[in-house]
């Protein structure tokens, strides 16, 4: 009896047990489909509108450290596009001054235009290409940044080098509002370089506007100074509305900037073009003037 009652009494644990291992009510047993899908992996991108302290053409995710565009920084991003068709095909990202970069830089080139409200470089104003770092591109991002940056005085005058300089606040609109940064009447320093001086103050150089060079080797475009001297006079002449004709040498005296090495590799082609005086002082713009303001001899 004993034996029997125990056994009867196991008997009960085992299918109390048992029954606990049953479905529990509103399931279907399977776990598996319950679980929540995880969350698609994230690539890093940049955004537009940021600003960074460091301004290599180039975008690492360590160095990744945008600051408010309020505050002291070097360049401002204001454009994030996308590498298609066969650049985004490639193994690693296009050197920034190679010719696989060039058509990206033409899209730069033509947002800069309309974020600054004018053509950026008719102000002390740089432009480059940041595109992500060769692991990010292993990674699977195919982007890069769109950077704009003030230049020093000098460098923007004289094409001593691009190298962007420290300010506080936005260039958004800089060009079409005509500030400090755009271009005007000039003269030269002690070491022949160019400044800005009052268009109502003694002057002996004027900027007039840009001329796109062909495209050619850096080294062929600058050898020849005649035909770049040439195609500056004709900016002058349209700037000061005088005649384009065989007379215009006699009115006018030209300079001009060249870009850098380093812009003209990442396929910047615009000159600057300056009108110089041959000597004499002015003391107003030339901007309109017409003969009378630049006559012959």
């Amino acid at each position: 009896m004993r034996r029997h009652a125990r056994a009867a009494v196991a008997a009960a644990i085992i299918a109390v047990a048992l029954a606990g291992c049953g479905t529990p009510t509103g399931t279907d047993g399977d776990l598996s489909d319950d679980w929540k899908p995880m969350a698609e992996a994230q690539q890093f991108s940049p955004k537009a509108g940021e600003c960074h302290l460091i301004p290599e053409p180039s975008a690492y995710l360590a160095s990744y450290a945008p600051v408010d565009c309020a505050k002291t920084h070097l360049v401002e991003t204001f454009h994030v596009g996308t590498f298609t068709g066969a650049l985004a095909a490639r193994t690693a990202p296009p050197k920034v001054e190679s010719a696989a970069m060039r058509a990206v830089f033409a899209d730069c080139d033509t947002r800069a235009r309309q974020f600054v409200g004018g053509d950026w470089r008719t102000a002390r104003l740089s432009v480059q290409v940041a595109p992500t770092s060769p692991a990010g591109w292993t990674g699977g991002s195919r982007w890069y940044r769109c950077d704009i940056f003030e230049l020093d005085e000098v460098d923007g005058a004289n094409g001593d080098g691009d190298r962007a300089i420290q300010r506080a606040g936005t260039l958004r609109d800089a060009v079409g509002s005509r500030s400090p940064l755009t271009y005007g009447c000039m003269n030269e320093d002690e070491w022949d370089r160019l400044r800005s001086a009052s268009c109502t103050a003694a002057h002996q150089f004027e900027f007039a506007g840009i001329w796109t060079a062909p495209d050619r080797s850096y080294e062929d475009a600058v050898r020849d100074e005649d035909p770049i001297h040439s195609a500056c006079r004709t900016v002058v002449g349209r700037y000061a509305k005088v005649p384009i004709d065989a007379k215009l040498r006699y009115r006018t005296g030209t300079a001009y900037r060249f870009p850098s090495p380093e812009l003209w590799a990442r396929g910047d082609r615009g000159v600057r073009c300056y009108f110089w005086s041959g000597g004499r002082t002015f003391t107003r713009s030339i901007a309109g003037g017409g003969p009378a303001v630049l006559p012959v001899g």
